[in-house]
């Protein structure tokens, strides 16, 4: 099972990394094409506000996977960080779960309204691409952070150590050897 994590882990990875780079050059392209047009020769680039606008999307839901996968996605630890060592395994587990359903529902979600995109054959302003070709990316960020989620999950219930994604392992912030009972 190790190896499929770690196969899955791999793939998400590197389409991650191709399409957030891709989407983050495309963006600084356009708009510097688009400054240079507006200042240079007075004539802005008609689709370049539309087109950030879909790159935006895609960085900011092929993102959440990313951070998910990292074990960067913000976490609220207040009372977290307080608890014994096995309940805060317990309650990581819960959460992981719990957030991976949510992201699978989510992928759903977002799924059937870019369908009905879809069928409504809705095309963006300027480019006139069809929406639904633009939006198909939220339903697989949510799809993908729901696998890492699920990941994470699967690797708390496995070992010991408290897992934030599938290679990162929280790092206890106690010392053990004082006393500290939330150790």
């Amino acid at each position: 099972m190790q190896e499929i994590f770690a196969k899955v882990n791999s793939i998400t990875a590197k389409a991650e990394k191709i399409l957030l780079s891709l989407s983050i050059l495309l963006m600084m392209i356009n708009t510097t094409a688009n400054a240079l047009g507006r200042y240079v020769f007075n004539q802005s680039i008609y689709f370049s506000e539309e087109l950030n606008q879909f790159l935006m999307v895609s960085v900011t839901f092929i993102g959440l996977a990313y951070a998910v996968r990292n074990g960067r996605n913000i976490r609220m630890t207040a009372i977290y960080d307080s608890l014994s060592h096995k309940k805060k395994k317990s309650l990581m587990i819960f959460i992981a779960i719990t957030t991976s359903m949510l992201m699978f529902l989510l992928a759903y979600e977002a799924y059937e309204y870019v369908m009905q995109l879809k069928e409504i054959n809705r095309l963006s302003p300027a480019l006139q691409l069809p929406v639904y070709l633009v939006y198909m990316i939220v339903p697989v960020g949510f799809f993908m952070a729901g696998l890492q989620f699920f990941i994470r999950f699967i690797q708390n219930l496995l070992h010991d150590e408290i897992y934030l994604s599938y290679d990162v392992i929280e790092e206890k912030d106690c010392d053990s050897t004082i006393g500290d009972q939330a150790c």
